[in-house]
This record gives C-alpha cells, sequence and structure tokens, in this order.
C-alpha cells in the first residue's frame, strides 16, 4: 500500500510542467510567475565562471532579456567575470525563487551582445546609474568611498546637460543554453526535475526526467 503523503500532487503549476516540450515557453510562465511572487528582483540569476586555474567563481546579475538565442546581462568588459568570459566563454545561470520553490539551472556558451544591443540598454538605464558606469573601475581596489564619490562627481558635472554615452568597457554577454534544468520542490524531498539538452543550437531540444 503507498504512502498517502507522497501521492502525486494534483497541482504543481497550471498544468505539468513536465509536459513542456519548449524550455524557452517554459522559462518565460516561470519568469511571468515570478515577477508576481518574488519581493526584490525576480530578474536576479547568479552566474558561475571560471578563473584561468580553473577555480570557479560565482555572483549575482541581472537578466536584462532573453529569447531562443539565450540569457542577456550586461556589465563591465574589464570586471573579473568579463576577464574570466574573454579566457573562457562558458558559463552556468542559477535562478532561484523562493517563493515559488522552484529553481531553474542553465549552463552553455558565452558570446559579446552587438554595439547596437548594448547601446540600446544602456540608453534604458538611470542617468545616475550610466554616470556610476563611467565613474566604476569594476572590481579593481578602491581607497575609499570618499574616492568613489568623487568620481562620481566628475562624470556628472561632465554630463549635466544631455545623454550619457555608454562607456568603451562596458557591454554586455549572451548565454547560449546547451543544457536547462526545471526544478520544482516537493514534499520529502521528492522534487521535480526535466532537463532539456542539446549539442548545439541548431540541433532540437532532448527532454529527459531526473531523480530528485
Amino acid at each position: 500500500m503507498s504512502d498517502p503523503s507522497i501521492r502525486p500532487q494534483s497541482e504543481l503549476t497550471p498544468g505539468d510542467f513536465t509536459a513542456a516540450e519548449n524550455p524557452f515557453a517554459l522559462f518565460a510562465e516561470w519568469l511571468a510567475e515570478a515577477n508576481k511572487s518574488e519581493p526584490n528582483d525576480p530578474n536576479a540569476m547568479a552566474l558561475a565562471t571560471v578563473d584561468p586555474d580553473g577555480l570557479p567563481d560565482v555572483r549575482m546579475v541581472l537578466m536584462k532579456g532573453y529569447d531562443e538565442h539565450g540569457f542577456v546581462f550586461y556589465s563591465h568588459i574589464a570586471s573579473q567575470k568579463g576577464r574570466e568570459l574573454a579566457a573562457n566563454p562558458k558559463a552556468a545561470l542559477l535562478f532561484h525563487w523562493k517563493s515559488l520553490r522552484r529553481q531553474i539551472r542553465i549552463r552553455g556558451t558565452v558570446t559579446p551582445v552587438t554595439d547596437t544591443e548594448a547601446d540600446a540598454y544602456f540608453a534604458t538605464r538611470p542617468k545616475q546609474a550610466q554616470i556610476g558606469a563611467w565613474a566604476s573601475k569594476q572590481s579593481q581596489p578602491l581607497e575609499s568611498r570618499f574616492a568613489f564619490e568623487q568620481a562620481i562627481a566628475k562624470v556628472a558635472a561632465r554630463h549635466l546637460v544631455g545623454d550619457v554615452p555608454r562607456p568603451p568597457g562596458w557591454s554586455g554577454w549572451r548565454i547560449t543554453p546547451s543544457r536547462i534544468e526545471f526544478w520544482h520542490d516537493r514534499p520529502f524531498r521528492l522534487h521535480d526535475r526535466i532537463e532539456f539538452r542539446r549539442d548545439t543550437p541548431d540541433h532540437p531540444w532532448i527532454k529527459t526526467r531526473l531523480y530528485p
């Protein structure tokens, strides 16, 4: 006789997400739900890279766009993440939505966005954030907060009027996934997991259900 406490739940999502065939469509559904339930930054994702010695490095960044070609974020090219991606253009992402008890793991190759894409996104940022991008030497040693505030003031003085152009050392990257895993919490650690795999972006996705 089966244990009634681990019977399949009738509703995990609006429909059974493990029946999904398109990972990007399923991602869009989950992100839309996260936009309603997460108190802060539902587009936040952990970005993992490796340094020249092969030591993993991870930090939180904000996804600023996605489509069937991949997931996009922006930062300074000379930052630690930028240098690591230039040397080894592969990365992993993790979205974790505690309010929904869900996570999505993504692995793939990384390419820079075009200048046109970077210019278009930079133009949407608040002016103070644009100024900060010029003032910050991201990941470099900083002697004091006061020194940073002075740098911000100098940049702001140069751009009192008019648009702030994109700094030459500021751009973005697109992670084109070869693996996307969707994970949903279940009682007693009996979670639901499905993974989509493809060898190249031109190949069809192969879906596999995984043990928790």
